[in-house]
C-alpha cells in the first residue's frame, strides 16, 4: 500500500510514444513521501528506545506478534476514518459502534444461531458477521444521514452517537457479558487456533512477493500508456527489495514465535503429529486477525486510488463547494463514507470481541481516541483533502507501541493517557508545520 494521494505526475513535453523519465532525488526517485518515511523512522526508535527501557523484552517474536494482534483492530477502523477526516468530518462514534455490533453478534449468535444450526456450523460464523457488518453500516448511514441530509455537524452527530450506541450496547444484554459459542469466529481473534502455522506464512510471504512485483510492473505500464515520467529502473528494484524484504522479515518474526514445549507436545498429539525426542516446535506464523486488517488495508487502499468513490473523496475534502459544483452529489459521498466507517467499526467489534471471547458493555470504549491519533499520526490533515490507508495503518501500529512499550514499564494507565495526549496534539501540531511549509 503506497502513498497514492498526491495528483499523477503531469506529462512532460516529450514526443508522444516516448514516456520521459524526470530527473529526480535519490528520494524524489523512489517516489516515498517524506512524511511516510519520517513516521517509519520515529516508529523503529519507538521499538529501539522501548527495548531498552523494557530490558530486551519489547523486540522480542512474542511481543511483535502481540503487538500486531493488539493493533489489527484499530488499524481495521483508522482505514475508514482516514476518508472521514480527509473530507473534514470526524466520528467521535466508532468506539461505540464496534462495542453495540460486538453485543449484537455475541447475542445473535448464542440465542438464535447456535440454536438453530448447531456448535461449529460454518455458517455461524458467516451469519454473526454479515449480522454485524450490516448492523454497523446501518448506523454508520443513519450518522451519514443526519450529517449529509439534515446539516448536522459530524462532530454533534458522532458525539450523539457515542452516548447513544454505548447505552445500546449495555441494553442489548442488560450489561451482561455474553460469552462466544462459536469456535470458528473465536478465529478472528488469533491466539494458538487463529494462526496459520509456518508453512502457510510462507505461503502468504511468497503470494505478497509476487503481488509487489506485479503492482511495480502495472503501475509501471500505466505510466508509459499516459506518457507519465518513469520510475528509474534501479529505483523499480530497489522499491520491490525493500518490500520483498520487508514482507520476509515479518514472516521470520511471527514464526519465530512458537507454542510452549507442552502446548505443542499435547497439540502434536491432538493433531496426530509424530513427536521427536528431542521435543516438537510449532510456529504460530501470521495471526488470522493480522491477515484481515491487511485485507482491509488493501481493498480501502484499492478504493481511495482506484475508483471514482475514491476520487471524489478527495476532492470533496479538498474544496467541497467546487466539488459540487463539478456535479459530485457530496450527500451521497458523505453518507457512503460513514456507513462504511460503520461497516469497518464492525469488523474491529469481530476482531476485538474474538479476542476476548466474549462481549462486553465496555467493549471499546476510548477506541475513538486510538482511531483519530492513528489516522493522524498517520499523516491524514484534518483540514481535510489529504491522508493514506497505509500511513493510518503504521499510525495505528505507533500507537498501540506507545501503549505496549508502557504497559512493559509498568506505567500506569492515566500517566499512558497522558502520553497518549500528548503524542496526539504533536502529529497535529507536526501536521499544521508540514502545510503551512509545502503551501
Amino acid at each position: 500500500m503506497s502513498d497514492t494521494t498526491t495528483a499523477p505526475p503531469a506529462p512532460t513535453s516529450a514526443p508522444k510514444g516516448a514516456p520521459a523519465t524526470a530527473p529526480t532525488t535519490f528520494v524524489g526517485a523512489l517516489e516515498i513521501d517524506i512524511r511516510f518515511l519520517g513516521m517509519i523512522g520515529a516508529l523503529a526508535a519507538i521499538w529501539i528506545v522501548f527495548d531498552f527501557l523494557a530490558d530486551g523484552t519489547f523486540l522480542t517474536p512474542r511481543n511483535l506478534w502481540n503487538l500486531s494482534v493488539q493493533s489489527s483492530s484499530i488499524a481495521v477502523m483508522s482505514t475508514g476514518m482516514v476518508l472521514v477526516i480527509v473530507m473534514r468530518h470526524i466520528d467521535l462514534s466508532v468506539g461505540s459502534i464496534l462495542g453495540v455490533t460486538g453485543m449484537i453478534m455475541a447475542v445473535f449468535q448464542a440465542s438464535y444461531l447456535m440454536p438453530t444450526f448447531g456448535f461449529n456450523n460454518p455458517a455461524v460464523m458467516a451469519l454473526t458477521l454479515v449480522a454485524g457488518i450490516a448492523a454497523g453500516a446501518a448506523i454508520g448511514a443513519l450518522h451519514g444521514f443526519v450529517i449529509a441530509y439534515l446539516g448536522v455537524p459530524a462532530f454533534i452527530v458522532t458525539l450523539g452517537g457515542l452516548l447513544v450506541w454505548r447505552g445500546a450496547a449495555w441494553a442489548v444484554a442488560q450489561g451482561k457479558t455474553i460469552p462466544l459459542t462459536d469456535d470458528n469466529f473465536k478465529l478472528l481473534g488469533g491466539g494458538a487456533d487463529g494462526s496459520i502455522g509456518a508453512t502457510w506464512s510462507w505461503v502468504v510471504a511468497a503470494i505478497a512477493c509476487l503481488a509487489i512485483v506485479f503492482a511495480a510492473i502495472q503501475a509501471r505500464r500505466q505510466r508509459q500508456r499516459f506518457h507519465f515520467p518513469l520510475k528509474p529502473l534501479w529505483a523499480e528494484v530497489v522499491t520491490i527489495s525493500v518490500g520483498c524484504l520487508a514482507v520476509v522479515a515479518a514472516t521470520l518474526v511471527v514464526n519465530a514465535y512458537t507454542l510452549p514445549a507442552n502446548l505443542a507436545r499435547r497439540y502434536a498429539e491432538s493433531a496426530g503429529l509424530t513427536i521427536p525426542p528431542e521435543g516438537i516446535s510449532i510456529s504460530f506464523g501470521y495471526a488470522v486477525p493480522v491477515l484481515v486488517a491487511v485485507a482491509v488495508g488493501i481493498v480501502m487502499t484499492f478504493i481511495t486510488t482506484r475508483t471514482r468513490f475514491g476520487r471524489y473523496v478527495f476532492a470533496i475534502g479538498g474544496n467541497p463547494e467546487a466539488a459540487e459544483l463539478a456535479g459530485i452529489n457530496t450527500k451521497r459521498v458523505t453518507l457512503t463514507v460513514f456507513a462504511l466507517m460503520g461497516a469497518l467499526a464492525a469488523i474491529g467489534a469481530a476482531i476485538s470481541t474474538a479476542r476476548l471471547n466474549s462481549a462486553t458493555n465496555a467493549q471499546g470504549t476510548l477506541d475513538e481516541l486510538y482511531v483519530i491519533a492513528a489516522a493522524v499520526i498517520g499523516g491524514t490533515s484534518l483540514a481535510g483533502g489529504s491522508g493514506t490507508i497505509a500511513g493510518a495503518m503504521i499510525g495505528a501500529l505507533v500507537m498501540q507501541s506507545l501503549q505496549s512499550g508502557m504497559v512493559l514499564m509498568r506505567v500506569d494507565t492515566p500517566y499512558q493517557n497522558i502520553v497518549v495526549g500528548i503524542v496526539l496534539v504533536f502529529a497535529v501540531w507536526i501536521d499544521t508545520v508540514y502545510r503551512k511549509r509545502f503551501k
